[in-house]
């Protein structure tokens, strides 16, 4: 971290922060924090591993505004956060596996989706609704399988959490953000424990940007139980399409590939 000039040391810290005031609201953290490392010369595999020690401090720091706040009961949902750190671990261990290209490719179309149906979709409030799917079975497939997504590739979880906890949950909007800062910290928790494994961590970095996550998130965090859907929502929205652009931006995107554009 002496290696790097004053000033993008303050860039990472400025990002760390907002990183975590957008991610304990609408998720979509990463989409600020791994372009800041990169364009400050962090090699991409230390970028990886050092912005999940930042988004455990972000997580850890959302989860515990709602649950002091009643909004998540950790001891009741601890089963459920535990098969986010096992696909979180197994994400990240087998991430040289999965071929990125097609994740790369799916995401910008998912995120639309997502965006469209939070745009959209009428009467989504903080009021819990019908749930389609049992937490057993919730917990036990769809909970392992976004863990997995955010170890092998990460930015979006948290709005594949929200959806799934929305529509299928049942859950309302403030509820569902709650539960998703829960998950994302289980499956930030087993990535990060492979990445330690493979020492790909630069920890002075990873500690500095996730004080001020921790702090972004305790305002965003508070600030979202205040207000609830009314401010949920249209960031939700605004996240998910930011970060369609951004992959849609990069020449390598294999969508811009296949269209030659």
């Amino acid at each position: 971290m002496s290696d790097l000039a004053p000033h993008l040391l303050f860039m990472l810290a400025a990002a760390g922060f907002f990183a975590g005031f957008v991610d304990s609201i609408a998720g979509g953290g990463g989409l600020i924090t791994v372009p800041a490392m990169l364009i400050a010369g962090i090699p991409p595999l230390q970028t990886l591993g050092s912005n999940k020690v930042q988004s455990v401090f972000g997580a850890a720091s959302a989860t515990i505004a709602y649950a002091r706040k009643g909004h998540v009961h950790l001891r009741t949902q601890l089963p459920m956060a535990l098969m986010a750190v096992l696909g979180g671990s197994l994400g990240a261990a087998l991430a040289t596996v999965v071929p990125g290209e097609v994740l790369r490719a799916v995401m910008p179309i998912l995120l639309v989706a997502i965006a469209l149906y939070f745009a959209l979709k009428p009467n989504l409030n903080d009021v819990d609704k019908h749930r389609r799917m049992t937490p057993l079975v919730f917990g036990l497939t769809l909970v392992p399988a976004i863990g997995f997504y955010d170890g092998v590739f990460g930015p979006g979880a948290g709005s594949f959490f929200m959806l799934s906890f929305v529509s299928l949950a049942g859950f309302g909007m403030l509820k569902a953000t709650a539960h998703t800062k829960l998950l994302n910290l289980g499956s930030n928790i087993g990535a990060l424990i492979v990445f330690i494994s493979f020492g790909a961590i630069l920890w002075k970095i990873g500690l500095m940007m996730g004080v001020c996550q921790f702090l972004g998130a305790q305002l965003g965090s508070r600030l979202a139980m205040r207000t609830g859907a009314r401010l949920i929502k249209p960031l939700l929205v605004i996240v998910c399409v930011a970060f369609t652009i951004k992959l849609l931006a990069d020449p390598a995107n294999p969508i811009r590939i296949w269209l030659e554009i």
